[in-house]
């Protein structure tokens, strides 16, 4: 088991495809990006959990929204 990451005071930046009317919020941070890691989520709900995935992972997801692999059908 790893030990918990503590992101009560870390600094979130919002996804530049989150949008103003209540969806796709999302919102990540850079803090743990020199330890491997990046912490992920809700904008609408920032006291709920975060989802915490290797920077590795992430890249990938990202390049993935870029190169338009998960549009809606």
């Amino acid at each position: 088991m790893s030990a918990a990451l503590n992101i009560s005071s870390i600094a979130w930046e919002k996804s530049s495809y989150s949008n103003g009317s209540g969806g796709e919020c999302v919102e990540f941070s850079r803090s743990f990006c020199a330890s491997g890691l990046v912490p992920v989520r809700d904008s609408k709900n920032p006291s709920g959990p975060a989802l915490v995935f290797p920077v590795e992972a992430w890249s990938a997801f990202i390049a993935g929204v870029k190169a338009g692999d998960f549009q809606a059908a």
